[in-house]
């Protein structure tokens, strides 16, 4: 057993009865985009670790030393950068949204990938407010998915850079946290940064079904007030 308690066979056999009927060469295909996924998480888990460390003292060349690089690279690759504070449930949106363009074979990700991101968290906060307002998860796929561009004629390796609207709109996200006194950006807070980029894909997608920036606001407000009042009371 690993220590992820995952084998090769599991995501093989789960590969095959998620995509049964398709070929050799589309199951390639689908096998590299989720290795780029679990390659993002994995990142994703040394970044926890490392700001873990870095919070109780560690120094870099501790760090590099741990990682097995040297400290330049350590501080490099693991300082804090765009997504410090974001949470775990906002990081996988967004390795959901690098997931989709990947998919769709788009050369970057755009504000309505990260929306995409979002709908695929179902445990975020941004999921229930999002279906909660349309009643029906699929009504907002549909919308996005009217939005996205065409997809690309060739598949992409490597990095997928964001746009300049979802550089903006990650920046409103940590924002908007700020606004509201929280000292954690989750998805809920990337779903208010989206809508505060109004002429970007996703921010149209989201008046289109009904939402408004102030409304949402409040109901972000609203929710994780209530939230926070009910682990209080625990």
């Amino acid at each position: 057993m690993s220590p992820l308690d995952i084998s090769l066979a599991d995501l093989i056999a789960r590969l095959d009865e998620e995509l049964p009927e398709a070929g050799a060469l589309a199951r390639i295909s689908e096998a590299r985009l989720r290795a780029q996924t679990l390659s993002d998480l994995g990142d994703q888990l040394i970044d926890h670790y490392v700001s873990k460390a870095k919070q109780t003292g560690a120094s870099w060349t501790e760090i590099g030393d741990a990682i097995g690089v040297s400290k330049q690279a350590a501080q490099q690759r693991h300082a804090p950068a765009a997504f410090e504070r974001f949470t775990n449930l906002n990081r996988h949106g967004i390795v959901l949204a690098q997931e989709a363009a990947r998919t769709h074979r788009h050369d970057s990700i755009g504000t309505e990938h990260l929306l995409l991101g979002l709908l695929g968290e179902h445990r975020g906060l941004a999921y229930e407010v999002l279906v909660a307002k349309t009643e029906s998860e699929q009504r907002v796929r549909d919308a996005i998915q009217e939005a996205l561009p065409p997809a690309g004629e060739k598949a992409l390796r490597g990095h997928i850079p964001f746009r300049e609207e979802s550089k903006e709109a990650i920046g409103q996200a940590r924002r908007a946290s700020a606004d509201l006194g929280h000292d954690w950006v989750g998805t809920e807070h990337t779903l208010l940064g989206l809508i505060r980029v109004p002429e970007s894909p996703a921010a149209r997608i989201l008046r289109n079904l009904g939402f408004t920036s102030e409304e949402l606001h409040e109901t972000v407000k609203t929710e994780t007030t209530r939230r926070l009042a009910a682990r209080d009371d625990r």
